[in-house]
């Protein structure tokens, strides 16, 4: 199994800048692509970025140029960069992983961003 922990979600002002770190443990060879969803109160949860084992990148439309994902394997964590926070940030952010040979992802517990304007 593969375990994923967030971590550096909070308060924050719009404008603002947030890192969320997102620890894997377990088995993580097992461990293919990994990235981020987030869900807005009252909306449906959202595929936000993800980063191949190559680190290769993709965002969403939505927040393509603000948010930047990173991965360190030797630290078997992965990042979101969250810049120019808006009020419609507002969400928790859960780290998946995507396991090799598995149909389900591993999913975090998520980390809770609020942004007030």
């Amino acid at each position: 199994q593969v375990q994923l922990v967030e971590s550096g979600g909070g308060s924050v002002q719009a404008g603002g800048s947030l890192r969320l770190s997102c620890l894997a443990s377990g088995n993580i060879f097992r461990i293919d692509g990994m990235g981020w969803h987030r869900q807005a109160p009252g909306k449906q949860r959202e595929w936000v970025a993800g980063i191949s084992n190559g680190g290769i990148a993709n965002y969403a439309v939505s927040v393509k140029g603000r948010f930047t994902i990173s991965r360190d394997n030797a630290k078997n964590t992965v990042y979101l960069e969250i810049n120019s926070l808006k009020a419609e940030d507002t969400a928790v952010y859960y780290c998946y992983a995507n396991i090799v040979a598995s149909r389900s992802p591993a999913l975090g517990n998520g980390t809770l961003v609020t942004v007030s304007s």
